[in-house]
C-alpha cells in the first residue's frame, strides 16, 4: 500500500539521520539482522514493532505520520514556467541552488558578493514561487521534498547542457573527489532497463546522503554534481558509414 511504503521510507530516513543501523534495530526488536532487513524489504511491520522502532529514534507513531504527511505536501518539481523564471536570472539561480543546499541568508551574504537588498529580493521571489517560506529576520524554511529534481529536459537542464556541460567535462577527473567512468558495450533491452533501475537506486542513495549531511556546517560540505547517463548512441562519424 502506498501509505505504508511512504511511512516506512520516512522511518528509514529518520533512522539514517540518527545513525541507527540494522543491528541497533535488531537488538531493539530482539530479532536477527536478516529478519530486520526482511521487515523493511517486505514492509511488514506490526504496530508493536513499528512503535518500538519509533521509540528507538525518540518518536511516536503519530510523530512519524505527521512527518510523512509534511514531506508529502512538499513539492518535488517546479513547473516549466517557474524554472524559466529562475534560469532567466543568474543571481536568482545562484540563490535557488544555495537555499536548496541548506544555506541561510547569512551564509549566502558571507559567501557571495550579493547585496543584502538584492538577496532579500531573490528570496522573496522564491517565496512567491513556493520553493521557500521567507520568515521574519530573513530565516528560510524549505518547501521542497527530499527527492526534489529539475524537470527532465526543462529550462534548468537545458541551461546546464548549453552553458555548463563543456565546463563540467573539461576536468581531468584526477582529484580524489572526482571520478569519470565511461563504459561501452552491447546490451539487450532488458539489461538496459535493469541497469537504469540501478542508476535510479544510486540517485536515491545520493539524495539520502545529502539529507543525512544537511545539518553539518557548510565548511564540512563541498558542492558536488553527479551525472548518471545511459543512451543508445554512436559517434556521428560512424553513423555516416553505418550499413
Amino acid at each position: 500500500m502506498p501509505q505504508i511504503a511512504s511511512l516506512i521510507k520516512t522511518l528509514k530516513k529518520e533512522l539514517k539521520a540518527q545513525g541507527k543501523t540494522y543491528l541497533d534495530i535488531a537488538q531493539c526488536l530482539d530479532l536477527s539482522e536478516a529478519s530486520v532487513k526482511r521487515l523493511f524489504a517486505e514492509e511488514s511491520f506490526s504496530l508493536q514493532r513499528l512503535e518500538a522502532v519509533c521509540h528507538l529514534v525518540g518518536m511516536e507513531i503519530t510523530d512519524l505520520v505527521q512527518k510523512m504527511s509534511s514531506e508529502q505536501r512538499r513539492i518535488s518539481q517546479l513547473t516549466k514556467e517557474q524554472e524559466q523564471e529562475i534560469v532567466a536570472d543568474l543571481i536568482l539561480m545562484l540563490v535557488t541552488v544555495c537555499v536548496i543546499n541548506g544555506f541561510s541568508y547569512d551564509d549566502i551574504i558571507k559567501r557571495y558578493t550579493i547585496k543584502e537588498t538584492e538577496c532579500i529580493q531573490k528570496l522573496a521571489a522564491l517565496d512567491r514561487l513556493k520553493l521557500i517560506e521567507l520568515l521574519p529576520n530573513n530565516r528560510i524554511k524549505l518547501l521542497i521534498a527530499p527527492n526534489f529534481s529539475w524537470l527532465p529536459n526543462g529550462p534548468i537542464q537545458k541551461f546546464f547542457r548549453e552553458k555548463v556541460e563543456k565546463e563540467f567535462f573539461s576536468s581531468t577527473f584526477s582529484k580524489d573527489s572526482e571520478n569519470l567512468i565511461v563504459l561501452n558495450g552491447l546490451l539487450s533491452k532488458a539489461s538496459n532497463a535493469h541497469f537504469q533501475k540501478k542508476m535510479q537506486r544510486l540517485a536515491n542513495e545520493f539524495t539520502e546522503l545529502v539529507q543525512a549531511d544537511f545539518g553539518l556546517p557548510h565548511d564540512q560540505r563541498d558542492g558536488v554534481s553527479v551525472i548518471l547517463a545511459i543512451r543508445e548512441w554512436q559517434y556521428s562519424f560512424y553513423e555516416g558509414v553505418r550499413r
